[in-house]
């Protein structure tokens, strides 16, 4: 927009709703009417690093110190989980209901403690520290 000689810009951030979807379309639909709009767009690679460790996530890939690692899905999701709440405590119960999405019967505990020995094993070489607090859960150092 010009006044006076002096272009005028402007920036625009929205947030909607899941359920606002049709209000964003018909607005960004009205704004391209315009010639002179322009939509610009943050486009983000989805990778998590920690020191020599990066989990990218849009690829489900692990690599530590330049190497991939070959990780199963459980163990994948409980390191992410872990990730996403690096230094927050999370509880057996926490753990098992969000990677193995069940209801607790009672072995989580054990089901959880052996992915977490495995991913240890596996993250041996990397500075990533998944550490025990003792009868409640685990968490991200």
């Amino acid at each position: 927009m010009q006044r006076g000689g002096v272009s005028i810009g402007r920036i625009v951030i929205l947030e909607f709703k899941e359920q606002d979807s049709t209000a964003f379309d018909d607005m960004l639909l009205f704004l391209q009417q315009h010639p002179n709009f322009e939509k610009l767009e943050i486009t983000s690679e989805p990778i998590l690093s920690f020191s020599d460790l990066e989990i990218d996530l849009s690829n489900r890939k692990v690599t530590c110190g330049g190497k991939e690692l070959k990780l199963t899905v459980k163990e994948y999701d409980l390191l992410c989980l872990l990730a996403a709440n690096r230094g927050r405590v999370l509880t057996y119960t926490q753990i098992y209901d969000k990677v193995w999405g069940d209801l607790p019967s009672g072995n989580e505990k054990d089901t959880v403690g052996y992915h977490i020995r495995n991913l240890r094993r596996k993250l041996a070489s990397s500075h990533i520290n998944i550490e025990s607090v003792r009868e409640v859960g685990y968490r991200l150092r």
